[in-house]
């Protein structure tokens, strides 16, 4: 039985449209929802003709994924769902392993763009190598713009 499940999510719909379904079976399940975001670092960039470097402003950055977390989190235990969150920094693939072990967790649930052949090759697949390596199931939910919702604290 999955009693703890992390969902990765990046900013996207398409990342947020497995909650709806995870909403409708962690209630039943008493089912605890631990969100994560990773923030993958940016080198800095040179700006050209120049010695000036722009540095990534890893702490803003942070603020954001925070301040989109926060009321998905809080949407969520309004509906009685156990829910917590944390923002990583790193290989959004390896976070979301280790994570996955920190917390615990019975399962990891999230959603792909369903790419396949020569997409995954050119543009990789987060979803791929957490399904590869992870010591928990995961579970895929390949998503369209059919159906995707935020769910958020009205």
């Amino acid at each position: 039985m999955y009693r703890r499940v992390l969902v990765p999510l990046d900013g996207s719909p398409l990342a947020e449209s497995v909650l709806p379904l995870l909403m409708e079976i962690a209630g039943p399940l008493d089912m605890a929802i631990a969100l994560v975001r990773v923030l993958e670092p940016v080198p800095p960039m040179a700006v050209e003709g120049t010695r000036h470097f722009v540095p990534d402003d890893i702490e803003a950055r942070r603020r954001d994924a925070e301040e989109y977390l926060a009321p998905i989190a809080a949407g969520l235990r309004a509906r009685g769902v156990d829910t917590t969150w944390e923002v990583r920094v790193g290989r959004p693939e390896s976070e979301i392993l280790t994570a996955a072990r920190e917390r615990e967790t019975d399962l990891i649930a999230m959603s792909t763009h369903g790419r396949s052949g020569l997409g995954r090759l050119l543009f990789g697949s987060v979803a791929e190598q957490v399904l590869r390596r992870a010591e928990v199931p995961v579970f895929l939910m390949r998503s369209g713009v059919t159906r995707h919702a935020t769910i958020q604290n009205r």
